[in-house]
């Protein structure tokens, strides 16, 4: 899974042309550690469709700041350039396939 920063967000997310779900996360954070496995799995069985990626909130606050991320794990679907959905809270797969079903 590939990991962003402040510095390459604008060229990986807003402008990628598939959607992308970015994983807002921390090393401090468990729940975070636990949706590892379950975004991987995701980034491999959609990356046709869908772009998966992850930024740390430690370090890259301005992105963390811009889109008003309060708490880990914050998950956003970007498209077009546009967050188009949030979640915030780790969740099982099945749930988060059904939660990303419109945009894939």
């Amino acid at each position: 899974m590939t990991e962003v920063t402040d510095a390459d967000f604008a060229a990986e997310v807003i402008g990628s042309d598939l959607p992308v779900l970015v994983e807002f996360t921390a090393d401090w954070c468990p729940p975070c550690r636990q949706m590892g496995p379950v975004l991987s799995a995701l980034a491999e069985e959609a990356g046709d469709r869908l772009k998966v990626v992850q930024l740390d909130v430690d370090t890259n606050p301005t992105t963390t700041n811009a889109y008003k991320v309060l708490s880990m794990p914050t998950f956003m679907v970007f498209r077009g350039g546009e967050p188009v959905k949030a979640m915030v809270g780790a969740r099982p797969r099945r749930r988060l396939l059904e939660e990303l079903s419109d945009v894939l």
